[in-house]
């Protein structure tokens, strides 16, 4: 099925993604478009599909929901790939000022883009018999007006904290803004029907709102796995010797990721290794790059790889050629996407103690540093120097998460979340 305005994902690609067990056989035996109580109006302010961060997690949703055999509108940003799935239609708003992209977090654009993704929304809901309004971020603060209006359930879909994202993110100076940013955060939660958040990310909802029916994301990996040859032939493609340790990062290049931190604990730890080679997978003009004095020269002496953004079919054979995973994020209340991939892949993490990172992360599945530049390199060094505690490590990282963040669990949670929004609205007499 192609829907939408953009290009369709190539049968290579959906075969991949279906012998992943992503896109399974629907779990009740009604048609796609059966009956109301099934449709849902999802809207996702983001460029979408890319393989980033809260558009991954919103496919995820939105092929969980297919799944469960219910039939979804998402309305979105003009800007991205296509899907297939099935019982998914795709409306994407108008794009007047012709862009190609949209950058990760507040921009220019996203605030051009989102007003006419509201006014898509009024129009959607006076036609459209929905069962309910699953929002993401910020289409969440007009999608809980209009829900009221219309006497619909809403789920704020939380993929980040907004104030923490605009404060550290864009550097709102003042006390009375970021006040106000505070207090417009309480007001959703509080009159959000429902309200799901990225993983870290619901002690700060209990907080903020406690009477707020909250539940966490735990999203699975769905990447297909990579074998040795793959990870052979990528190291032999970035001029990696055979038997050269690779510690890797693999996301955004955002500033509250930590990687200045990481690029200055290269030194230290080529001092005791001194083959060691760092790949920072990411990188991306659009959405931030690494600024560190010191990058240029470990490049030129072949210590550093920046390798631009890639496709998510590719990270798993970049995650395979790692010996050692690391996540040196600084601050942010929500887990990034990549910690799941992570734990999955079954190699050695070493990830900054943060509260985040403890939300799925331990002592006995990853070694947990403080979030400072020798820290860091002590972590990496304990794990190159101790091949037996990084093969423990790797394999209690892969047990949990095949315990914990399989597919199927996945799924579980969203046939959880919207079975309570049903019975709310039963109970409301929505």
């Amino acid at each position: 099925m192609k829907l939408g305005g953009g290009q369709a994902l190539s049968s290579d690609v959906v075969a991949e993604v279906q012998g992943a067990g992503v896109i399974a056989a629907p779990r009740c035996s009604e048609p796609w478009a059966a009956h109301p109580s099934r449709r849902v109006l999802v809207v996702a302010p983001q460029p979408f599909y890319e393989d980033r961060g809260t558009p991954i997690a919103v496919r995820h949703v939105l092929e969980g929901l297919s799944q469960l055999g219910y039939s979804v509108d998402l309305l979105t940003y003009p800007v991205g790939t296509d899907l297939e799935v099935p019982g998914l239609r795709l409306i994407r708003t108008a794009n007047p000022f012709r862009f190609k992209n949209v950058p990760v977090g507040l921009s220019l654009k996203k605030i051009l883009l989102d007003a006419p993704l509201t006014v898509e929304l009024v129009s959607r809901l006076r036609s459209g018999a929905y069962s309910c309004v699953h929002a993401v971020e910020e289409a969440a603060f007009p999608a809980v007006l209009l829900g009221r209006l219309y006497r619909l359930p809403v789920i704020y879909d939380m993929q980040s904290s907004l104030p923490e994202q605009l404060v550290t993110g864009v550097g709102f100076p003042t006390t009375p803004i970021r006040h106000l940013l505070n207090r417009m955060e309480a007001w959703l939660l509080t009159r959000a029907d429902f309200v799901v958040s990225s993983a870290g990310l619901a002690a700060r909802v209990r907080r903020i709102a406690p009477s707020a029916r909250v539940r966490e994301w735990h999203y699975p990996s769905a990447m297909v796995p990579a074998g040795e040859a793959d990870a052979d032939r990528l190291r032999q493609r970035l001029g990696i010797p055979p038997g050269v340790p690779v510690v890797l990062y693999g996301g955004t290049f955002e500033s509250y990721q930590g990687l200045p931190e990481l690029i200055a604990a290269i030194p230290a730890v080529r001092a005791r290794v001194p083959d060691a080679t760092f790949v920072l997978v990411g990188a991306d003009r659009a959405n931030g790059l690494v600024s560190h004095a010191a990058a240029e020269s470990l490049i030129e002496c072949g210590a550093l790889r920046m390798v631009d953004r890639q496709p998510r079919a590719e990270m798993a054979a970049y995650l395979a050629l790692a010996d050692v995973l690391v996540s040196p994020r600084a601050y942010g209340g929500n887990l990034p996407l990549k910690i799941f991939d992570y734990l999955a892949a079954g190699r050695p993490i070493v990830a900054t103690d943060i509260p985040t990172h403890r939300t799925v992360l331990a002592e006995d599945r990853a070694v947990l540093v403080p979030p400072r530049t020798d820290a860091l390199a002590r972590g990496i060094l304990a794990v190159l120097g101790d091949p037996v505690l990084g093969r423990r490590l790797a394999a209690a990282a892969r047990r949990y998460a095949e315990t914990h963040f399989g597919w199927s669990r996945f799924v579980d949670s969203v046939e959880a979340l919207y079975g309570e929004v049903e019975r709310h609205a039963n109970v409301a007499g929505c």
